[in-house]
């Protein structure tokens, strides 16, 4: 009998480093969300800049990135340069959700390194980004021009991410 339960750690070993493994070759960058081929969240809120009312529907009419952000993340400074390039010369508005910060840190920082924005949804208390399943800032949604959610990428955008997903998506919309 003592000979049956001492097998049972050996079997049970080598499945948890299976899985393990396993985990270790996923990209974290990719988690799946509800929110994909459905529309963005109906929020309110006012813009960062003008102080103006901004909806859910001032995103529609048109394919648009949203990018989630906020002057005390780090990462959010990395795809910055990013954002500024394809603000330049993409076709298509880059929206801006300032994620659980402080109005003024938010607008300063814009000041020092610049804005790639149409308009920015102001989440203070990081309701709107609840509504969108935001893990934390920075993130990248890809909208259609109904508002539908086609992509969402969590961390900093990069060349990579530029060329290989929102390229394509957007030239596939296009044709």
């Amino acid at each position: 009998m003592k000979y049956k339960l001492a097998i049972i750690p050996v079997i049970i070993f080598p499945l948890i480093l299976i899985f393990l493994l396993i985990g270790l070759g996923k990209d974290p960058t990719i988690v799946p969300s509800p929110l994909i081929g459905k529309n963005i969240p109906t929020f309110s809120s006012k813009d960062l800049i003008s102080n103006e009312p901004i909806t859910n529907n001032d995103l529609l009419g048109q394919y648009s990135l949203l990018n989630v952000w906020a002057s005390w993340c780090p990462a959010c400074y990395d795809e910055h340069d990013h954002l500024m390039n394809l603000s330049e010369k993409l076709s298509i508005p880059i929206y801006g959700l300032n994620y659980k910060d402080n109005f003024k840190d938010a607008t300063t920082w814009l000041s020092l390194y610049g804005n790639p924005y149409e308009k920015i949804i102001f989440d203070f208390d990081g309701m709107i980004g609840i509504e969108f399943g935001v893990y934390g800032a920075p993130e990248t949604f890809i909208l259609d021009h109904k508002g539908t959610i086609l992509y969402k990428h969590i961390g900093a955008i990069n060349q990579e991410f530029i060329n290989n997903k929102l390229l394509p998506i957007i030239n596939n919309e296009f044709e």
